[in-house]
């Protein structure tokens, strides 16, 4: 079974991430494949990106397994690499990205939604960072995107509480642009059709002078988390909360 699959029809490419299993958990074959499929798209003739996740969540975040088992910080910057280029292309992309959040959406998940133009999710999603309860930062680009629809003063306290805030308070904190009480993909489909009957030059002109203003400081932030990343992931808090979770226990920090 494919990880992540592609799909086109009447201008619309649907990215679906395929791990209902694991609640669509990001392991670097994921990642990889995630980055070749966002590449494939850029290069087509659709107007409309969507992305979306098989089963009960779009995405739960990075794959522990994953975590536990990079071994080298050459292994790990590989990873941070891959999550750069994803970010980057993206923010950057020609089209319209509408990402449809059904479920839970989490860490690097979330870093990942973030990066679309439209986040539609159903009323009963959740939205969390929740990186620092394993001791890291968010990456993916979370910081720069959540910055861009909160500022930095909420999106830092947004990183730090742990919360996951249901699709109504998310969009009253501007991390989500519709909330609707059917599939979040039925929805989303519905703001593509409207997005086809739009100017879409005009309106691509627009985002393009907009995003390539700002890709300078998304590039700076993506290259500091990438640096604090590999940091972090050396510290005893990240170890603790890597440890705590696999036990399903509450962590016990100690700063270090």
């Amino acid at each position: 079974m494919e990880k992540v699959t592609l799909t086109s029809e009447n201008g619309i490419s649907t990215i679906m991430l395929n791990r209902p299993e694991s609640y669509n958990a990001l392991d670097y074959e994921t990642l990889t494949k995630l980055e070749e499929l966002i590449i494939e798209v850029e290069k087509n003739d659709d107007k409309i990106l969507m992305l979306t996740g098989a089963g009960k969540a779009f995405c739960a975040g990075g794959d522990i397994n994953m975590m536990t088992e990079v071994a080298t910080e050459e292994q790990f910057a590989g990873i941070m690499d891959t999550l750069t280029t994803i970010a980057t292309k993206l923010y950057t992309l020609p089209k319209i990205v509408i990402t449809a959040v059904n479920g839970s959406v989490a860490g690097l998940g979330l870093s990942i939604a973030l990066a679309s133009d439209y986040i539609v999710a159903n009323e009963e999603a959740k939205l969390g960072m929740l990186f620092a309860g394993i001791g890291l930062v968010p990456d993916g680009g979370g910081h720069f995107f959540l910055q861009e629809r909160m500022g930095a003063h909420n999106a830092k306290q947004f990183i730090w509480n742990l919360e996951q805030v249901k699709a109504g308070q998310a969009q009253k904190m501007g991390l989500v642009d519709v909330v609707t009480d059917e599939k979040a993909e039925d929805a989303a489909l519905e703001m593509a059709q409207k997005v086809q009957m739009s100017p879409f030059q005009a309106i691509i002109r627009s985002k393009m002078i907009l995003h390539e203003a700002n890709l300078p400081v998304l590039k700076e932030i993506l290259a500091n988390e990438k640096v604090g990343q590999i940091a972090m992931s050396q510290t005893a808090d990240h170890k603790e909360g890597i440890t705590a979770f696999l036990e399903k226990r509450f962590p016990i920090f100690t700063g270090k």
